[in-house]
């Protein structure tokens, strides 16, 4: 593990500040009125650009949780039946810093809106997303579709 010394900026000794990648989880929300469909959200910070949902782990917090959180807050919906896709840990995935993203699966359940850090919400045929999405979750989107429904996309 590499480490960065550093001057500590109450007493001055030098400690060593590790770099390591942060954890976040991305959920795959299929709307329960339209099973074929991904919830998408169209970022307010930058990188701008159509994103699943999502965002950082918090400590003490599972992946689990994060999801459900991450969903409630920038899409209003509560999660079912929801689970682990894959990992993604491409260390330019994230033009901000290096990242490794779970990626969940859901149904979600509520009316949808946009809300938190999203500018706006829609729905899109999971096999059809916007050409501007953000990080690499195309590609997720291609993964999923591949590989988790055998590239058979549900009606």
């Amino acid at each position: 593990m590499k480490a960065h010394i550093v001057r500590c900026p109450r007493c001055g000794a030098e400690v060593a500040r590790y770099r390591q990648p942060a954890l976040t989880v991305d959920v795959i929300i299929h709307p329960r009125e339209a099973p074929g469909s991904v919830v998408l959200i169209r970022r307010r910070n930058p990188p701008l650009g159509w994103a699943l949902p999502g965002g950082f782990v918090d400590e003490g917090e599972s992946l689990e949780r994060a999801a459900q959180r991450e969903a409630k807050e920038e899409t209003g919906l509560d999660l079912e039946r929801l689970r682990q896709f894959r990992a993604y840990s491409e260390p330019e995935r994230d033009p901000r810093r290096h990242t490794v993203t779970v990626v969940f699966s859901a149904t979600g359940i509520g009316r949808a809106h946009a809300a938190d850090d999203a500018q706006d919400l829609r729905i899109f045929p999971l096999g059809a997303p916007p050409d501007d999405m953000a990080f690499d979750h195309r590609r997720i989107l291609e993964d999923y579709i591949r590989e988790a429904l055998g590239s058979v996309v549900p009606s």
